[in-house]
């Protein structure tokens, strides 16, 4: 899920364009504990919120997209819910959303009122995104009712709409009902993260193994809708190396099970184990040039028809994917362009800049371990 950073722009040292932190990789010491990831879950998880901010969503945007091989645009809402209940416990190691909750379960009287609010700024854009920051069909969130009154809503005025959820959520029914309230096609997107089950446990902190993702695809395709995945670049304890090697071979892999991949660079969240080692210099966002290989490479991977994507939050700044903040915002606009068209062709002869001879040097130094300074 791309919402917009919440957290402080601040940069400590060693995250900027000069030498990245070297982590020590999955094999070595630094894989998260779970002492930390409590301590950050509670740290970030709101007090109650009242009635009256309660009826207020957290934000909407409207963003480029394509819909079917047409370009478009998305009306993007993220709903004020209870939010994930894996945030309580211990949550992703990148996911600071917890922040953007009610701290408790929202009625349905508040979510009707959000979602008559944001109907107020929307202008029939064909494409329609819903999240809760956490899972659309968890009924502690978004209750039953309220999930159908939403998709009512826009129904005969958008064309597609996505929701995302965790998989332990997801079922044939459940789909084929928002399809049935909606009256067009619906998306469900799944943050699979990694289709390694190693990199997805250690590193990411998911309470499920892919397989789990990749069955709840195949309940989302028996429901009529489609399956969308988000895949993280470069999760904590991983090297830049290893980051690329993972995403690419997730996408071989997650090609198999869903429609679409949207692969997704980290960016720093307020409350998030990542944030922790960002600030002790232990944590570098991914460079530009990492994601402009993994997309190269990806589309080289994918199950033919699986369509890829990527639109990075927070990039070309020291908190998101970046590089030397000078060459980022060419790039990152060949990476739309290349997200919108599906031709990955063009990324492969892009200008060049000296900072990808710091990228390549940087991941040399990560191959000696990390005493190599």
């Amino acid at each position: 899920m791309n919402h917009p950073p919440t957290g402080p722009s601040g940069s400590p040292p060693g995250t900027g364009p000069g030498p990245s932190p070297r982590p020590h990789g999955l094999s070595g010491e630094g894989t998260p504990s779970g002492s930390i990831a409590r301590s950050v879950a509670q740290e970030r998880r709101p007090s109650p919120a009242s009635s009256q901010d309660a009826r207020r969503y957290v934000n909407l945007w409207t963003e480029k997209e394509a819909l079917n091989g047409e370009r478009t645009s998305a009306f993007v809402l993220i709903l004020k819910t209870r939010g994930c209940y894996w945030a309580d416990l211990k949550g992703c190691t990148m996911c600071g959303y917890a922040r953007d909750t009610l701290g408790r379960s929202a009625t349905e009287a508040e979510i009707a009122e959000q979602v008559e609010r944001a109907l107020l700024e929307y202008h029939d854009e064909p494409y329609v995104k819903v999240f809760s920051s956490g899972s659309f069909f968890d009924p502690r969130e978004v209750p039953v009712a309220s999930r159908h009154a939403l998709a009512s809503a826009f129904r005969g005025r958008a064309r597609r709409l996505l929701v995302e959820t965790l998989p332990e959520f997801v079922d044939q029914a459940n789909v084929g009902a928002l399809r049935e309230s909606f009256g067009g096609e619906v998306e469900v997107a799944l943050g699979l993260e990694s289709a390694q089950e190693e990199v997805l446990r250690r590193a990411v902190n998911k309470n499920s193994p892919p397989s789990s993702y990749f069955d709840a695809a195949g309940r989302v395709h028996q429901g009529g809708g489609q399956a969308k995945a988000y895949l993280l670049l470069k999760p904590p304890y991983l090297t830049e190396r290893e980051a690329i090697e993972d995403t690419v071979k997730s996408v071989g892999i997650a090609s198999q099970h869903f429609d679409t991949l949207s692969i997704n660079p980290v960016h720093l969240q307020g409350g998030t184990v990542v944030e922790h080692l960002y600030r002790r210099g232990l944590y570098r966002p991914p460079w530009i040039w990492s994601l402009v290989e993994t997309l190269v490479r990806s589309s080289e991977v994918r199950r033919e028809g699986t369509r890829l994507v990527s639109f990075p939050t927070s990039g070309g700044n020291a908190r998101g994917v970046h590089n030397c903040l000078t060459c980022d915002r060419g790039l990152l606009e060949a990476i739309e362009e290349a997200s919108l068209s599906q031709d990955f062709r063009p990324l492969r002869s892009l200008p060049s800049c000296r900072c990808r001879t710091q990228w390549e040097w940087e991941q040399g130094l990560e191959s000696l371990g990390p005493d190599a300074n």
